[in-house]
């Protein structure tokens, strides 16, 4: 067992993920006036139903004594917690209304750990994530994500070994950063252990609908249990600006959640939950409109970038089925990576290091490149492939 110390002692991690747009290498005023920045996870504004959230909002605010402008419940307004409790398929009161996705595992975290608790984390990792950790001062267990997302083989013999985890944090589908998702069989045997061994998953699945290949994944293991904390966004759909998510909790967590979130902040923007409700209950086949064309674009995208990059023959590509990043492996074990990215910089290109992925030993992430497509055009994407190659040649 390779316990690590809490996520405190990583400043240089932490650092590199509180940088502005997608958490670069470097500040704004060293890159090139041209660079092509493939940062962040950021949707696209063309896929973004920005004519129809203007035409909810003005009709919310038309509503006879501006409700969306007083107070509401903790938990959500009714009309939004319906909509999401009825495409998730779970009862209406196991939906708690967030702040985005990272207020969702931020609630997670403080309703179930206690201070010093151990947590299973992904390895490599979302790292925003340990940095949530320091709400609990946990310490971690990194457990490999492989071609086929955590590897519950690893962690079972983790616990079979004595590992007492309160909570095990991953990315089920098109993991940041590795792109892979968990088969369903795999999420039955994560919620198997969870409820032989009493610990709670926290599944954070900002990416799940974006899929664009192949076939979707079951979440009802993820429902199905009083074990796991399914934690989801608008964020990659709708809009980050919107700032608002949701949680699927337990039904046995739901009172403890709710009187902390009572404790904190006390809701979500009324306004915000409105528009939203109104967007998507005044037209039932909008979101899903929505998705059609963000998918349509992404996979457009994610092929090109892919594409490219074979050409070169400087990296491993996998196109993935769904999400927002490429996780390219250099193909010449001798190129120095961290010199890589200086050079790629030098070229007019940035991207986040592998490296900054790790929550532990036993990874190669150090060899790969983490690359969002999500809000670059196909043209730009293609001259960020021919940067990078040049980036490379320089080593050679």
């Amino acid at each position: 067992m390779t316990l690590l110390s809490p996520p405190r002692s990583r400043p240089a991690l932490i650092e590199a993920f509180t940088a502005p747009k997608g958490f670069g290498d470097q500040t704004l005023r060293d890159r090139r006036p041209d660079a092509i920045e493939l940062l962040g996870g950021i949707p696209d504004p063309s896929v973004l139903p920005t004519a129809e959230l203007a035409a909810a909002t003005a009709r919310v605010l038309s509503a006879p004594g501006a409700p969306s402008l007083q107070y509401s419940r903790t938990e959500g307004i009714p009309a939004l917690r319906e909509w999401i409790a009825a495409r998730e398929g779970v009862a209406v009161d196991r939906v708690l209304i967030t702040n985005g996705g990272f207020h969702g595992l931020a609630i997670a975290v403080q309703t179930v750990l206690e201070r010093g608790d151990l947590v299973v984390v992904d390895n490599p990792v979302f790292p925003l994530f340990l940095r949530g950790l320091e709400l609990a001062d946990a310490r971690v267990l990194p457990i490999r994500v492989g071609a086929d997302g955590l590897d519950v083989d690893a962690l079972a013999a983790e616990l079979r070994a004595g590992a007492r985890p309160a909570a095990v944090y991953t990315v089920p589908e098109f993991h940041n950063p590795s792109q892979s998702s968990l088969p369903t069989a795999r999420r039955r045997e994560l919620v198997d252990l969870a409820e032989r061994y009493g610990f709670v998953v926290f599944a954070d699945d900002p990416y799940r609908e974006l899929r664009f290949a192949g076939e979707p994944e079951s979440i009802a293991p993820f429902h199905d249990s009083e074990h796991v904390i399914h934690v989801n966004t608008f964020t990659k759909t709708l809009g980050p600006g919107l700032r608002l998510g949701w949680v699927v909790l337990p039904e046995r967590l739901v009172p403890d959640a709710v009187a902390l979130r009572s404790r904190q902040d006390s809701h979500s923007s009324t306004f915000v939950q409105a528009v939203v409700a109104e967007l998507l209950t005044s037209d039932a086949g909008l979101f899903d409109r929505v998705l059609g064309r963000a998918r349509a674009l992404y996979r457009s995208r994610a092929h090109a970038l892919a594409d490219a990059l074979s050409a070169s023959g400087a990296f491993d590509v996998t196109v993935p089925d769904g999400g927002l990043f490429l996780w390219p492996r250099l193909t010449d074990d001798s190129l120095d990576a961290d010199r890589l990215a200086a050079d790629a910089s030098a070229e007019g290109v940035e991207y986040q290091r592998g490296s900054f992925f790790p929550s532990g030993p036993g990874t190669d992430a150090d060899r790969h490149l983490r690359l969002a497509y999500g809000d670059t055009s196909e043209e730009l994407l293609r001259e960020a492939a021919a940067r990078l190659g040049r980036a490379v040649e320089r080593q050679r």
